[in-house]
């Protein structure tokens, strides 16, 4: 009796710990399998769509179609007004950007404000090795190494434009100078004004706070005004 007792518990444990076994397997096999469909998505490369539009009137719905209809599993989407300087949706493309995937804009100039704007997002994208497309400039497409040859050219146009407008700005800034001009913010007083305050400080014993209230200017201001000779 005490035998069949211990045999019948010995059963029900293995088959306890079977059971287990089986549980612990299938979950492994669940969680295996999830890693990798994971990781192959991951290792997908994306074409990703940016479409950027003024709040003043311009619609963003054809930037839209058109970068569906070229096969862009995302799109970020960009409206903006005036001077744009940040840009919150390229910033958040850039943060969910993954090496090998492709940035496509239907024209450049939905991408950037400037060729040196340009350049520097072209040179970010590159450096996360990703890749840049313009459905209306073909020969932006630095997937192909014509695209990226290309794109060095014009950004070493770019840099002889730019050391040109600087060499221009200098000439012209010294011409300038050698006429009588002077650059920077008009002065806040007058050379009348500054007078004034020497005498209100000099003759009636006044202090520089209280010449600047009679004046009406900040204190720092008057004191600026007082060290130039």
């Amino acid at each position: 009796m005490s035998h069949d007792i211990h045999a019948t518990h010995f059963r029900h444990t293995c088959d306890t710990l079977a059971t287990h076994l089986r549980h612990t397997r299938d979950a492994l096999a669940t969680y295996m399998q999830h890693t990798c469909d994971r990781g192959c998505m991951d290792n997908v490369s994306q074409l990703i769509g940016y479409a950027c539009a003024s709040t003043h009137g311009q619609d963003i719905a054809q930037q839209q179609t058109l970068l569906n209809q070229f096969g862009c599993q995302r799109i970020f989407e960009e409206r903006v007004g005036g001077e744009y300087i940040y840009r919150l949706q390229l910033e958040r493309l850039f943060d969910h950007l993954r090496a090998g995937d492709v940035i496509v804009v239907t024209s450049l100039d939905r991408l950037a404000r400037s060729t040196t704007d340009l350049f520097n997002i072209a040179g970010k994208i590159k450096t996360m090795g990703a890749g840049l497309q313009s459905l209306a400039e073909p020969w932006v497409d630095t997937t192909l190494p014509a695209g990226q040859t290309t794109l060095t050219i014009f950004a070493g146009i770019a840099d002889f434009e730019r050391a040109l407008t600087g060499e221009r700005t200098s000439a012209g800034r010294a011409a300038a100078k050698a006429r009588g001009v002077r650059f920077g913010p008009k002065p806040v007083l007058t050379p009348e004004q500054v007078s004034h305050a020497r005498r209100l400080i000099a003759e009636d014993q006044r202090s520089v706070a209280e010449a600047a209230s009679i004046l009406d200017v900040h204190r720092s201001t008057l004191y600026r005004a007082l060290s130039k000779p």
